[in-house]
């Protein structure tokens, strides 16, 4: 009966450990969004440029995302009858934004300006991944520390801890 016990609490440990290591961040790899936005139509297909979308990468460390007034810029007459756009019209006519899943993040003892890699001519995609193939946005790119300062090493930009830390 002993063996038993400990067979079983050694299954609930091997169980929680898994658990712990497959959820990692605690976001899903392709998260669930409030609208099926692909990235791959807007980006890729009709080649809308990142920064007409994301406009506060130009001047904030956090890149945002579209006002549902802007999007609605271009959906009062493009697809308005698709069901992910007649979403987007029930946000605009209710006056909410919409409740986005974050799917790329950094710990809040980062701090990442876009703004500086951007004027250096580094591609969204270096970082994010090919968006513009993308129906659903994932974390195609690991951006840990061994990433950025391996990158700005090759670039020979500052490895200063207090280039990333403040």
């Amino acid at each position: 009966m002993r063996r038993l016990g400990i067979a079983a609490i050694t299954v609930v440990l091997i169980v929680v450990a898994a658990g712990i290591f497959l959820l990692g961040s605690g976001r899903q790899a392709v998260p669930e969004q409030p609208i099926a936005f692909s990235h791959k139509i807007h980006a890729g297909d009709n080649k809308i440029a990142c920064l007409y979308c994301h406009a506060n990468a130009r001047r904030s460390p956090v890149a945002g995302v579209p006002s549902v007034q802007l999007c609605m810029g271009c959906h009062k007459i493009t697809a308005a009858d698709k069901p992910e756009v007649k979403k987007l019209q029930d946000y605009w006519n209710q006056k909410r934004p919409i409740p986005w899943v974050k799917v790329h993040d950094q710990p809040d003892f980062v701090h990442f300006p876009h703004k500086p890699h951007l004027l250096k001519g580094i591609a969204c995609q270096t970082c994010h991944g090919p968006v513009e193939t993308m129906d659903r946005i994932f974390e195609a790119v690991t951006l840990d520390m061994d990433r950025c300062v391996a990158c700005h090493m090759e670039r020979q930009a500052s490895i200063d801890c207090l280039a990333c830390h403040k």
